[in-house]
């Protein structure tokens, strides 16, 4: 759909891992679920915000669609907005950058989206 680079947030301990092996098929929502979970800029700070806040050990992840291939599609959530999600493991070698994010804890997640957009806003984005 896009050419827009994608983003996985992801516990750093698991990046890494994906890392020393090759790859990455993961976390456990993405499991569950058949596919990776991705999101786009303008997407990632909610999602930050909805399903990481508070957690220190997490890495940003910005993606190379390009090189995601085939694998990568983009579908409609619960709200109708497009997501992109990867259909298979997704390679170390498509990630443009990582970033470590400390994601802190409030009851608004204002601090949350500002701190993902910060980390966006340091590799232009």
């Amino acid at each position: 759909m896009s050419e827009e680079i994608v983003y996985k947030l992801v516990g750093a301990d698991e990046w890494a891992e994906a890392v020393r092996a090759g790859r990455f098929a993961g976390s456990g929502i993405d499991l569950v679920d058949g596919y990776v979970h991705l999101s786009t800029g303008a997407q990632v700070a909610e999602t930050a915000r909805r399903h990481f806040a508070g957690r220190d050990d997490l890495v940003l992840v910005a993606l190379d669609p390009a090189a995601l291939g085939a694998a990568l599609r983009w579908e409609p959530s619960r709200g109708g907005a497009l997501f992109p999600h990867v259909y298979g493991v997704v390679e170390p070698a498509a990630a443009l950058w990582t970033d470590p994010l400390n994601l802190p804890a409030t009851p608004d997640g204002d601090h949350v989206a500002e701190a993902v957009l910060a980390t966006l806003a340091t590799h232009g984005h």
